[in-house]
């Protein structure tokens, strides 16, 4: 399970830093015309790749803190749900509404957001990842 879990978060600390530095950044790019269908496609693919890495990670996370393995940090296992707690209330809250309104029209002030509210998750998925290899 620790191993699964690990995987799982890693998996989110590289997807995010890619979106982070290269995807979002580069979404001014795309022009007007074409925006709004590049981030319906865009949403729909995306889903495709972080669902069951998310799923994966929220369901182990949940186990590792419910069952706690012998010779595992309970507090290190909280503090792993309450970062991911942190990241999917940013998810809900920041970024999804983002998406929503930059599906509808291109927004530059809309995706300037989306970039500076996506370090709340880059900087918890990160800590997440040290903190899945601490618990290994």
């Amino acid at each position: 399970m620790l191993l699964l879990h690990a995987g799982a978060t890693l998996a989110m600390v590289g997807l995010i830093w890619f979106v982070q530095v290269v995807h979002y950044p580069l979404f001014r790019r795309v022009g007007t015309t074409a925006f709004v269908a590049y981030e319906n496609e865009h949403t729909r693919r995306t889903a495709w790749v972080v669902g069951p890495f998310m799923a994966v990670e929220g369901v182990t996370a949940l186990l590792l803190f419910g069952f706690t393995p012998d010779g595992v940090s309970r507090p290190a296992a909280f503090a792993g749900l309450v970062a991911l707690a942190i990241i999917h209330g940013s998810t809900v809250f920041l970024q999804v509404p983002a998406h929503r309104s930059l599906s509808v029209t291109w927004d530059e002030q809309v995706a300037a957001r989306l970039v500076s509210t996506n370090w709340i998750r880059t900087i918890g998925w990160s800590a997440r990842g040290l903190l899945a290899l601490a618990l290994l």
